[in-house]
């Protein structure tokens, strides 16, 4: 385990002993354990409070700090006793570190008490206002002014961060995941050390270090698994994709459950999907080849947003994508974040509810953040002449739905007029504009429709999805906007 700590406390330790022995609010020191349970969990709660945390040193007399060797029997005790008041005394529960030290060629025992994220920390069972304080080098009760100072700079930890798994050995860690194919994704080696890898994967957040072993996070086995089954909190959350024969669910002709975390298993899911995804022949250079009737760029974009978006406080559902003969449509447990409107989904400004998953997985090439995620989809549909992106909002979840290709003359109403929105977002942000001619490429029609392109253009206006640059200009070539510029 990296005592990282050490050399602080030692410093700390040293600091305080001279030039003559005082206290101060970092560091305690003792002669021994005291058999009052009630003034030790004061003592770490108050400790816990404190910005970064502070130490317990067992082998200093009183007052006069001079040193007594601490022995093996007296380490057991006093640690077993101290991780249990953490454990069961305390709100949030305290994970506390240990190490014997030789300071002055004397063996010293110092426990480390890393400060509370979520303030403030107190006496279970009771109040917040059983909490506890360094100051003045000593340990006293919270004041309501100290609490809510406490609770200002608390951090609600993020759910990527909470354990997913029991207390485990770095074997048995290294075991659980697929770190091969996470340094791949990352484009670095692997650590050939085990003390190096699992500082590495302290890092990566994947894992968090406890005095006897690793604490597999949420994070790290959702993206890293290699098999969520083995962890209750994500065990319902890999990604089902489920083919129907037909245009409805009565027919189901297959249905494939990931198994491995997402970032783990998400080339393959691409390649599956692929491969079961219907395809048109096109010539190319004189060769036949096959090409997916979905551009893929989009298929991946879809797929990692339903991932990275989901709401995990959603029970019992994770990320489904349906095959349809027409259609293909990707689920995500969650209903949009408040303040986000429907219609201004693609070019939006990037927010994830699950902030370290979109990050980490920007690092590993598996999506954006900056916002371009719905635009590359949108642009990507229309060079395949698809119709346009259906998004559809649910009490509980977020759909998306890409359509097989489809003519103009075979769209609804309803269809050619979002198709007409949609694009005119699309050159908006492209600092374009919307035109007759840009929209019958966009429709993979000809001059000879250009009529029937000019009066979709005006249904579009009046319905208010889309509104004229210029009102100056003639009708020939009139230019327009989405309705919100």
């Amino acid at each position: 385990m990296d005592k990282h700590w050490i050399a602080q406390a030692t410093s700390w330790l040293k600091a305080c002993r001279e030039p003559i022995p005082h206290e101060i609010n970092e560091l305690d020191w003792k002669i021994g354990l005291s058999d009052n349970r009630d003034r030790l969990t004061e003592h770490l709660i108050a400790f816990s409070n404190h910005t970064n945390g502070g130490y317990l040193v067992f082998g200093v007399s009183e007052p006069s700090a001079e040193l007594v060797e601490i022995t093996q029997n007296q380490v057991t005790d006093i640690v077993s006793k101290l991780t249990n008041i953490g454990r069961d005394a305390i709100e949030p529960p305290l994970v506390l570190d240990h190490a014997v030290v030789e300071v002055d060629q004397t063996p010293l025992l110092f426990i480390h008490i890393p400060e509370c994220s979520n303030k403030p920390a107190h006496r279970r069972g009771k109040s917040i206002e059983e909490a506890w304080v360094r100051s003045g080098g000593t340990t006293r009760k919270a004041s309501r002014h100290d609490i809510g100072a406490l609770m200002l700079h608390s951090q609600t930890p993020r759910w990527e961060e909470l354990r997913a798994s029991s207390l485990l050995t770095a074997r048995n860690v290294i075991e659980s995941l697929e770190l091969k194919t996470i340094a791949k994704l990352l484009q670095q080696p692997l650590p050939d050390e085990e003390k190096e890898l699992m500082r590495w994967l302290t890092d990566e957040k994947m894992v968090t270090p406890d005095s006897n072993g690793y604490y597999i996070t949420n994070f790290g086995a959702i993206a890293a698994a290699k098999e969520l089954s083995q962890f209750v909190s994500v065990a319902r959350k890999p990604v089902r994709v489920i083919r129907y024969r037909g245009m409805n669910k009565v027919h189901t002709i297959d249905e494939l459950i990931g198994k491995r975390g997402y970032a783990a298993g998400f080339e393959g899911l691409i390649t599956y999907l692929k491969r079961i995804l219907p395809h048109s022949e096109i010539i190319h250079q004189s060769l036949r080849e096959e090409v997916s009737v979905y551009p893929e760029i989009a298929l991946r974009e879809l797929i990692a947003n339903a991932l990275i978006h989901q709401d995990f406080s959603v029970t019992g559902a994770g990320p489904t994508i349906e095959v349809f003969d027409d259609r293909i449509v990707f689920t995500n447990p969650g209903s949009l974040l408040p303040g986000k409107r429907l219609d201004r989904l693609i070019g939006t400004t990037p927010e994830s509810r699950n902030e370290l998953l979109a990050s980490t997985f920007r690092r590993y090439r598996i999506c954006e953040e900056r916002g371009t995620g719905f635009q590359k989809i949108v642009k990507n549909i229309e060079l395949f002449g698809l119709p346009p992106v259906l998004f559809t909002p649910q009490e509980n979840s977020f759909q998306v739905t890409l359509f097989a290709p489809r003519k103009f003359s075979d769209m609804s109403q309803e269809e050619r007029i979002e198709a007409c929105y949609q694009h005119a977002v699309l050159q908006y942000l492209s600092s374009q504009t919307l035109t007759n001619t840009t929209l019958r490429e966009r429709f993979k029609v000809s001059e000879k429709q250009r009529n029937q392109i000019t009066n979709l253009i005006a249904d579009a206006v009046t319905s208010g999805r889309i509104k004229r640059k210029d009102t100056s200009s003639g009708n020939k070539f009139a230019e327009y906007w989405p309705y919100w510029t």
